[in-house]
């Protein structure tokens, strides 16, 4: 065998190992974090994006990522059993739990925006048909990768941070009249459309508690309705969690924080961007000394929501089982409903 033919032969070798790509759509545009989520898409080998359905002409579409773009129709890409994941990014969280049936209905994994609907019932249907046709509902919660909240929730599960008795966060940040809109056809408002993130990072960790109290208020002085100052209580037989959402701080973004407080010390992730830590512990445990020290943890590689789609091509492609359950998904649901009121 001469040096070029088995150049060549390694080479076609190499070729044919390479997973084939998994074919991925969108559908809605209006979502929050629907043009980051085609910008991840778009550059992960895993996937080809194959375009984006808008059925709802009152969905967003403003992004530059929407301006050159293969549009499709929801029936086609429904039908097309060439197309794997379909990734749900709706304005309207009742819209998107609709769609994510129709594509569960269809064979498809899907990638379902938050909240995943306002209907308890509803996402317990999808998720019993996702699981009898063999395929994965994935949430997009947001921080579920987030490496400072990663770290600290590591601290606490290993015991790093000592007994753990509370669990304390809050997301507030500026928001205009047209979002303020959006937001307030939904009785729960903010803590419905942003706190479902921070209810999920408290579940992930402390689980189904015992008791919810949710604390939905309207405080602006504009008559909208808008839920803008909430406060949820979530009591364990042996800790407490604390979410609170505002829609005030001019500085909001970097007074976000998610904080875990155990007998040996703390562990806060502020601000979400940059990503900070500080860990303060009595005693040095795992990694980490005695006493105060502030740590950059750094993120996976890639793009925003990069680590959520590259999860989700190990689980279709049979390598991974999801990091989060069905199970885990829908508790979490029913508490972010019972906090805001919202559960039928």
């Amino acid at each position: 065998m001469t040096r070029r033919t088995f150049g060549a032969l390694a080479s076609h070798a190499t070729l044919a190992a390479q997973p084939k790509k998994i074919r991925a759509a969108m559908i809605g545009t209006g979502h929050g974090h629907a043009a980051s989520k085609v910008r991840a898409l778009r550059s992960m080998a895993e996937y080809e994006f194959v375009g984006v359905c808008r059925p709802d002409a009152d969905d967003p579409a403003m992004e530059d990522v929407f301006q050159n773009i293969e549009w499709l129709k929801v029936a086609a890409v429904l039908k097309d059993p060439s197309i794997e994941l379909v990734a749900i990014e709706c304005a309207d969280a009742s819209r998107n739990l609709y769609y994510a049936q129709q594509a569960i209905d269809a064979g498809k994994f899907v990638h379902l925006d938050k909240p995943p609907g306002a209907s308890l019932a509803g996402l317990r249907k999808l998720l019993d048909e996702a699981k009898r046709q063999g395929r994965i509902v994935q949430m997009g919660y947001q921080w579920r990768y987030h490496a400072g909240m990663q770290a600290a929730m590591e601290a606490a599960r290993n015991g790093w941070l000592g007994r753990v008795y509370r669990f304390r966060a809050s997301i507030d940040k500026p928001i205009d009249v047209d979002e303020r809109r959006h937001l307030a056809k939904y009785r729960g408002g903010m803590m419905f459309s942003e706190g479902c993130h921070l209810v999920d990072r408290a579940t992930a960790l402390l689980g189904k508690p015992q008791r919810v109290t949710g604390f939905i208020r309207h405080h602006s002085p504009l008559n909208d309705g808008l839920a803008d100052n909430s406060l949820v209580i979530l009591e364990y037989q042996n800790a407490l969690a604390e979410i609170s959402l505002a829609g005030f701080d001019p500085l909001g973004n970097q007074h976000r924080f998610v904080a875990i407080f155990g007998t040996n010390g703390s562990a806060i992730a502020q601000p979400f961007a940059p990503v900070r830590l500080k860990v303060e512990l009595k005693a040095a445990a795992g990694p980490y000394r005695a006493g105060e020290q502030m740590l950059e943890p750094p993120g996976p590689p890639g793009l925003a929501y990069t680590p959520d789609f590259a999860e989700m091509a190990s689980v279709i492609r049979g390598e991974t089982a999801p990091a989060y359950s069905a199970a885990h998904d829908l508790m979490t649901h029913e508490v972010l409903l019972k906090a805001c009121g919202m559960l039928t």
